[in-house]
């Protein structure tokens, strides 16, 4: 089953084509990479997603629905890359504001907290903290609504190696819990962790496989060498 269907998708903005015919599918209860460098359409498309990016053309449906869907709202959480939190709250008072707003326990708010490593900082106002921590609270706070449909944007930059770790075996237990993930990033090295790849350049879609797929089709079993023969060889998506 698909939890998020997208059909001849473009983004024409300021003159400039920013998302190109873009299709795919995203299968529900999996962790899908979005990739590719930064200025490839990653965030816009996130964006498109959740319904806030106008379209130019194309089609975008989310659980069956239309993005931007005011039914919606419950059901998907959107981590942007700037932490969208309020500096003069708590950890906890952040989270606690969010599982509010969803009708949440406050149990949820202490398992959303721990599960991206902030209990010993949940008391502490937010404004204190470090970028890499204010990450996790952004993070926290979607968690916390146990959204359907996960989409999360650059969630590991400036992270340590451990925190990162981390995090990959969080996406992974929650897509084997049911929820949808589309995660963002640049870094080719964490493509290896998710279930489906999206390789993103220049508003195109070079590719849309699995990471076995995509070694087994570009020849190398370096996903970093695999995305560089793609761009080299011009096997870009129609």
């Amino acid at each position: 089953m698909e939890s998020i269907k997208v059909e001849g998708l473009v983004v024409v903005r300021g003159g400039n084509t920013v998302l190109d015919r873009l299709s795919f599918t995203v299968d529900a209860g999996s962790v899908t990479g979005l990739l590719g460098p930064s200025g490839s359409g990653k965030t816009t498309l996130l964006r498109v997603v959740v319904g806030v990016q106008k379209i130019t053309s194309g089609t975008v449906t989310v659980l069956e629905r239309p993005a931007g869907t005011p039914s919606l709202r419950h059901d998907i959480g959107y981590t942007t890359q700037s932490p969208s939190v309020y500096g003069d709250l708590s950890v906890a008072d952040n989270v606690r504001y969010h599982a509010t707003l969803h009708g949440r326990p406050a149990a949820a708010v202490d398992e959303a907290i721990i599960a991206v490593g902030l209990a010993g900082t949940a008391g502490r106002l937010v404004r204190t903290l470090s970028g890499g921590q204010l990450s996790r609270v952004s993070l926290a706070c979607a968690l916390v609504a146990r959204p359907k449909v996960l989409l999360l944007d650059e969630p590991t930059v400036g992270l340590d190696p451990v925190l990162r770790r981390d995090l990959w075996a969080l996406f992974a237990a929650l897509a084997a819990e049911g929820s949808t993930l589309l995660v963002s990033s640049h870094v080719m090295d964490e493509a290896s962790r998710c279930d489906r790849l999206l390789l993103l350049r220049e508003g195109r879609l070079l590719a849309d496989e699995s990471p076995n797929g995509l070694r087994s089709s570009t020849g190398t079993h370096d996903l970093d060498e695999a995305f560089l023969r793609l761009v080299e060889h011009g096997e870009v998506a129609a």
